[in-house]
């Protein structure tokens, strides 16, 4: 197909996404005559929207809340992670009417790791907030990765032990997932906060920043504020910390990719992103 290629990015609400400015940055650094939009699509119309990809002829989706589950449960074929996550965030044409649905998030986030703290998740000893789907992906890619012990703690313990259950599904040797507690967090090499505290203008913490200890690696997947008060905090007690600003880059890089088929122009989307914060 000849001329200017479309990709969207679908949600609701979906004003505040960064994939347009992210995206539409990697099509210019790249030379290529794609354009990237958001549309607004309300949760239960996930399978119409991609029925209208396939209309459209849309050349790659973006998949947010809440229309995750939905687009992985209608789409033609899945990645291994999408059928056990039951979440996808990034639809892909095969060019033969059919759609493919992947989930870039663990992907995403254990690139970011890779180049924020040059670390990489085989041996490590995680403590991991939180239990929705932003801990499910982050438990899937460390496990992946060879994670030797991913604790996951979470005041609900069925989303604990469903987010467990994920990393050992992930696992290549062994089960490393299982239920955490804050006892947890001295041993760990690394702890993630995958809530949604400190989002915004909320000035919470989803934990006690004195629990961890210089040597440690922090990772706050909140983005904006760009420094969450926990950042902050644990800057301030010497343990190396980072927001989540590169799993949002590494993730939708991940997406470029399989759209286009080319290497992704990574500092490029860093410096949308950052730009839009």
């Amino acid at each position: 197909m000849s001329g200017r290629r479309v990709a969207a990015v679908i949600g609701d609400p979906v004003r505040h996404s960064r994939s347009p400015a992210i995206h539409n940055a990697a099509f210019s650094a790249a030379g290529i005559d794609w354009v990237f939009t958001a549309f607004e699509v309300p949760a239960g119309r996930g399978a119409e929207a991609l029925e209208a990809m396939r209309v459209l002829g849309l050349a790659g989706m973006s998949v947010t809340m809440p229309l995750k589950a939905e687009v992985a449960a209608a789409a033609d074929t899945v990645d291994a992670e999408v059928e056990i996550l039951a979440a996808a965030n990034c639809i892909v044409p095969l060019g033969d009417g059919r759609l493919h649905a992947a989930n870039t998030d663990a992907a995403g986030f254990v690139a970011g790791l890779r180049a924020d703290a040059g670390l990489s998740p085989e041996g490590l000893r995680v403590a991991l907030l939180g239990g929705g789907g932003a801990a499910r992906a982050v438990a899937w890619g460390l496990a992946a990765a060879g994670a030797a012990d991913v604790a996951v703690i979470n005041r609900t313990g069925s989303r604990a032990e469903a987010a467990a259950s994920i990393a050992n599904a992930a696992s290549r040797s062994g089960r490393p997932g299982r239920v955490g507690t804050m006892e947890d967090m001295a041993a760990a090499d690394l702890v993630v906060n995958a809530t949604s505290v400190g989002m915004g203008s909320d000035a919470s913490m989803p934990c006690d920043p004195t629990l961890l200890r210089p040597g440690q690696v922090a990772v706050d997947l909140v983005y904006e504020p760009i420094e969450t008060a926990w950042l902050a905090a644990l800057r301030e007690h010497g343990v190396e910390a980072h927001n989540g600003l590169s799993m949002l880059v590494y993730q939708a890089a991940a997406a470029f990719e399989l759209w286009t088929g080319i290497d992704a122009p990574v500092e490029a989307m860093r410096q949308a992103a950052v730009g839009g914060l």
